[in-house]
């Protein structure tokens, strides 16, 4: 039996059903990416048991919490998940530490329901959960005394102190404006990184599903327009991911050198290298590079005595009309690497562009978001 996660469920909404047969991947973060109202909130409260679907599968590994053909029906209490929602549901008449005593108590509990024999979860859980969100410093507070980060920060480190066998958070930056989400975005790479346990995290920011995903599933009125490792999924010219002013191309990438009087730093990826704003990464650190394609233009002799400073060889793999019949969007092989460049139609013609055609891909260092 698969080591996964698959999801198989109907759930009638009032504007369509909700159809789903999905096979996650065991670690690292799945998105449910989409448009609010296209059944993200919904899988992931039938995953709970918080919703109970029709002729439905909800697996995780060898432990099955529900399976209509079956007859089993595990019900939430007895599933061993996290859950972390929009607004962080903390339990203002205790204090941070409070709050993440109540999570191992939790884990407790569970664990003897599965196992019909005491078990008590260790101090070394907490400490552990403490140090991965950074939130020592706030253990003595309460909960009222908290910003919307660090609200949030306690919401997940107590779901992490039930010892869940999956994470679920449901838009958990939703609530928060742009500069504390960007506080948090961080501890959330560091959970992604480092926690053993799968999640499923649920959004509709491009920017959370840039930085965070590993893999995901891309959701509109309840069918699956698109899944797979973001990367390719963000990648395909053809995708649901390509639309609109954020489609982009998401690079790996290791920063080989920080230019301190510049304060520009040089990451390479597969395919070649990129100068982008220096943000404090010592060489070696690896960071995802996300290039809109709006934001690359594209030669057929190799510029010389230009501001940009990123120029990367390749090979257009394809073109595909645009959103708008002045547009086209122009696949650029470069190595094991795929780039996206909108371009007019006109620009396209004048160049005589097509496949196998060898161009010059131009990125301003300034618009390469890490």
């Amino acid at each position: 039996m698969s080591a996964g996660i698959h999801v198989r469920l109907e759930l009638p909404r009032a504007s369509f059903t909700l159809g789903i047969d999905l096979s996650l991947p065991p670690r690292g973060i799945t998105v449910l990416f989409g448009p609010s109202g296209s059944g993200k909130t919904s899988i992931l409260r039938a995953v709970a048991g918080l919703e109970r679907a029709h002729g439905a599968l909800v697996r995780l590994g060898a432990d099955v919490w529900q399976d209509d053909e079956r007859g089993i029906w595990v019900p939430t209490h007895r599933r061993p998940l996290g859950y972390v929602f929009q607004e962080a549901s903390l339990f203002d008449h205790l204090d941070v530490m409070g709050n993440l005593r109540f999570g191992l108590a939790r884990a407790s509990k569970t664990a003897t329901l599965l196992s019909g024999a005491p078990h008590d979860p260790t101090e070394s859980t907490l400490q552990q959960v403490i140090a991965l969100l950074g939130i020592g410093h706030l253990l003595q507070r309460c909960t009222d005394a908290l910003s919307g980060g660090e609200r949030q920060r306690v919401a997940i480190a107590r779901a992490l102190a039930t010892q869940p066998r999956l994470l679920l958070l449901d838009e958990p930056l939703s609530a928060l404006d742009a500069a504390r989400r960007q506080d948090i975005l961080p501890w959330l790479e560091r959970l992604r990184d480092e926690a053993q346990v799968p999640m499923l995290y649920v959004t509709h920011s491009v920017d959370e599903l840039a930085r965070l995903a590993d893999h995901v599933v891309v959701l509109d009125q309840g069918r699956v327009q698109a899944q797979g490792a973001v990367s390719a999924v963000m990648a395909d010219v053809r995708g649901p991911l390509a639309r609109g002013e954020e489609a982009a191309a998401l690079l790996e990438a290791v920063i080989e050198e920080r230019n301190l009087p510049w304060h520009l730093s040089r990451a390479r990826f597969a395919g070649g290298e990129l100068w982008l704003r220096d943000a404090g990464h010592a060489s070696g650190h690896r960071v995802r590079l996300r290039v809109l394609a709006r934001d690359v233009s594209l030669a057929i002799q190799e510029p010389q005595g230009v501001s940009v400073q990123n120029v990367v060889q390749g090979l257009v793999e394809s073109l595909t009309e645009g959103e708008h019949p002045s547009h086209m969007m122009v696949a650029v092989r470069c190595g094991d690497t795929r780039l996206l460049s909108r371009i007019t139609r006109r620009a396209a013609h004048e160049l005589a562009l097509r496949p196998g055609v060898s161009v010059w891909a131009m990125i301003k260092a300034v618009a390469v978001v890490a």
